[in-house]
C-alpha cells in the first residue's frame, strides 16, 4: 500500500517562511541562481535561523505523539535541490521531523498543493499565494520582517484570524466599502441569523478544530477571531461559527481599533488578515501573513 497523508493536517511551507534566508535571498533576487546555490552549499553546515512561521510549524508538529501522525509539514519551495539540502539540514538541527520537500528552482511550486491536499500554504511569494488561493487552498504571504512568536506559551499553539474575507466571505466588506459603516451595520444586523458564506480559511479552521478536540500530550491549540466588527455586527459572525459547529476560544470585536496591540497580548504563533494595513500594524508585534482574498485584494 502506498503511503498516504489522508486524515492529517498538511502544511506546505516555503523555505523563507520557515527559516531566515533573507541574506541569501538577496543573491537569489539578483538573478544569479548559481551564486545562490554556491552560497547555500558553502553554508550547508550552518543552520539557518528560525523564520517567521518556525514557531507555528514546530508546535503543530508536536501533535505527532503516541505513534500517531496528525500533522505533516512539507517544504514547497522555489529553491533548487542543492539549496534544499540546507533546508533539511536546518530542520534536522532544530529537531523538526520534516521529511518531504519539493524544490522547483524558480518555477511556481503551488501546483503541487493539489496532490498534497494541503490545508495551508505559507510563502513569501505573493504570486504563489494568490495562485494557491485561486485553487481553493488556504494560503498567506508571510512578511519576513514580522516579529517572531513569543516563547511564553511553549505548550500551546495560538492562531488568530481576521473574519471577513478570511474565515468568512467578503460579502459584508463589500457593503462597507461601497456604502459605509452605517449601511454595513444595518446589513449585518438585519441578517444576524443568516450565516455568512465561507471564506478561504474556513477549511483550515475546521481542520484545526479537529486537532483541538483531541489535544496531544503536552500540546494544545487556542484560536482567536480578531475583527474590526463591533456590535451589532458581532452577532452574525458568532452565529456563523455556531452554524459551522466550529468554536474559537477568544473573539475580539474591535470596531476599527488597531489590531496590533491586542494581538501582542494574545501572543499568537501566527495571525492571518486580508488587509495589508492590518498586517503591517500586527507584524511589529507578532508573526503575520497576508491573505490576498476578497474585495480589498483585486
Amino acid at each position: 500500500m502506498p503511503t498516504t497523508l489522508d486524515g492529517q493536517l498538511v502544511v506546505a511551507i516555503s523555505s523563507r517562511a520557515l527559516f531566515d534566508f533573507e541574506q541569501e535571498n538577496q543573491v537569489f533576487e539578483a538573478g544569479d541562481d548559481r551564486a545562490y546555490m554556491a552560497l547555500q552549499l558553502q553554508r550547508l553546515e550552518q543552520p539557518a535561523l528560525p523564520g517567521v512561521a518556525f514557531s507555528l510549524v514546530n508546535k503543530l508538529l508536536a501533535f505527532n505523539s503516541g505513534g500517531r501522525n496528525r500533522v505533516e509539514v512539507v517544504i514547497l519551495s522555489r529553491n533548487d535541490p542543492v539549496s534544499g539540502m540546507r533546508v533539511f539540514r536546518s530542520a534536522q538541527h532544530y529537531g523538526l521531523p520534516v521529511e518531504r520537500g519539493v524544490f522547483t528552482r524558480g518555477q511556481p511550486p503551488w501546483r503541487y498543493l493539489r496532490p498534497l491536499a494541503a490545508n495551508l500554504f505559507l510563502s513569501t511569494n505573493e504570486t504563489d499565494v494568490r495562485s494557491a488561493l485561486a485553487e481553493g487552498v488556504p494560503a498567506a504571504r508571510v512578511f519576513p520582517d514580522s516579529a517572531r512568536a513569543s516563547a511564553a506559551h511553549p505548550d500551546e499553539v495560538r492562531i488568530a484570524f481576521d473574519g471577513d474575507a478570511v474565515l468568512f466571505s467578503d460579502e459584508a466588506e463589500r457593503v462597507y466599502q461601497a456604502q459605509g459603516l452605517q449601511a454595513f451595520q444595518s446589513h449585518e444586523h438585519e441578517r444576524a441569523c443568516t450565516p455568512l458564506s465561507p471564506g478561504p480559511f474556513k477549511p483550515l479552521l475546521e481542520a484545526l478544530h479537529r486537532l483541538q478536540r483531541e489535544p496531544a500530550a503536552g500540546m494544545r491549540l487556542r484560536t482567536a477571531l480578531v475583527t474590526a466588527r463591533s456590535a451589532p455586527a458581532h452577532e452574525r459572525a458568532i452565529r456563523t461559527l455556531m452554524q459551522w459547529q466550529v468554536e474559537v476560544d477568544e473573539a475580539m470585536f474591535l470596531g476599527g481599533l488597531a489590531k496590533g496591540t491586542f494581538l501582542r497580548e494574545f501572543e499568537p504563533d501566527f495571525f492571518f488578515d486580508d488587509q495589508t494595513g492590518h498586517i503591517h500594524n500586527a507584524s511589529v508585534h507578532v508573526p503575520a501573513g497576508h491573505v490576498a482574498s476578497g474585495v480589498s485584494n483585486p
